[in-house]
């Protein structure tokens, strides 16, 4: 463990529960990497992932964004191929992408979206994308014929959220260089969406533990219990 981890843990109360905008403060003061850290939610939820009825997944518009530049690749053809360079897309196509992902192992993109005609193609590649969370979906608005809107979502800051196979959720929530407020926003942002997909079968404590973080920084842990500023 480096010397400046060991300077950055020893000003962290381990037995406390922070309240999220103690622990977004508390992150943003303590003497971090040379580049603009991340900043990163761990939320663990009282779910079974291994029950479809409490599978929690979904896409959430962060009201000040992630900081962070998406690469979006799309599969579409035509005018829609069209409409996606024109909202941004860093990549298009659509046999020919998909060529490349197969043969060249291309894989320089954040998100794929896909018109859905284009599944006849994308299928195929479930075995390449899927491992990587790049398949796209309709749940999470990446299969879509309003191919422009989702491009513009995403590189505005839309993010999409899963629960792994340990029932935790990891997202971004912006970047350490942010204002407090705008981070402190972000996280409840983030918690409420949570809160909105709680599956019905789902039965006394909903959130278990929550936990703050920069990318090469320690955790904070935060009160699970606070849903509002």
């Amino acid at each position: 463990m480096g010397k400046r981890l060991l300077e950055q843990k020893s000003r962290i109360d381990t037995e406390r529960r922070y309240t999220p905008r103690e622990a977004l403060e508390l992150l943003k003061e303590l003497d971090g990497a040379k580049f603009d850290e991340s900043v990163e939610a761990h939320v663990h939820l009282n779910v079974d992932p291994r029950r479809a009825d409490q599978m929690v997944r979904g896409t959430l518009m962060l009201p000040n964004g992630t900081g962070k530049t998406r690469r979006v690749a799309v599969f579409a053809d035509g005018d829609k191929a069209r409409e996606a360079e024109e909202a941004g897309a860093d990549v298009v196509g659509s046999d020919d992408l998909a060529a490349r992902i197969r043969e060249q192992s291309f894989m320089d993109f954040d998100v794929a979206v896909a018109t859905p005609d284009q599944m006849r193609i994308v299928g195929p590649l479930g075995q390449i994308l899927g491992p990587r969370g790049l398949m796209p979906n309709p749940k999470s608005g990446t299969v879509t014929m309003d191919i422009g809107k989702a491009v513009e979502d995403i590189k505005r800051g839309k993010i999409e959220y899963r629960v792994d196979r340990y029932g935790i959720i990891h997202g971004i929530i912006g970047k350490k260089s942010f204002d407090l407020d705008s981070l402190v926003e972000n996280y409840f942002a983030l918690r409420e969406e949570l809160q909105r997909a709680r599956p019905a079968p789902v039965k006394g404590r909903y959130f278990k533990s929550i936990s703050l973080t920069t990318t090469m920084g320690p955790s904070v842990k935060v009160d699970p219990a606070i849903d509002k500023d």
